[in-house]
């Protein structure tokens, strides 16, 4: 459990300070309203999950440390939205249509509701 614990806690910092070089970069050369580096982050990220997914198989015990490495340490820290993304995937994938719909609109939904709960139990 420890070793497992490690490859995710090594992915996940990695993926975390690229976020944040990400971040800081972007902000350097872009200035607008729309929020472009959490878009990128997320389109990279989600694009990044699927093409470790797709090299290291669906199978959990196929590449079991590359894929705590890689996909649950690394683009958990760079991005949560590619795991959403790829649980939805693989909901659709299994013809799990109305629990696609009801997790992306509840996700959406319940997360901006708790954001603005935050803010106002912060005030």
């Amino acid at each position: 459990m420890i070793k497992q614990i490690l490859l995710v806690g090594l992915g996940g910092g990695v993926g975390s300070i690229l976020r944040f070089l990400t971040s800081a970069l972007t902000a350097k050369y872009y200035a607008g309203a729309f929020p472009l580096s959490t878009f990128g982050v997320n389109v990279m990220g989600c694009f990044l999950i699927g093409l470790l997914l797709g090299v290291l198989g669906q199978n959990m015990q196929t590449n079991q440390d590359l894929r705590l490495l890689f996909v649950t340490g690394f683009c958990g820290g760079y991005t949560t939205f590619s795991a959403f993304a790829a649980e939805n995937i693989a909901l659709w994938q299994n013809n799990h249509y109305w629990t696609v719909m009801a997790y992306t609109g509840l996700s959406v939904l319940t997360g901006l509701l708790a954001v603005g709960l935050g803010l106002t139990v912060a005030k």
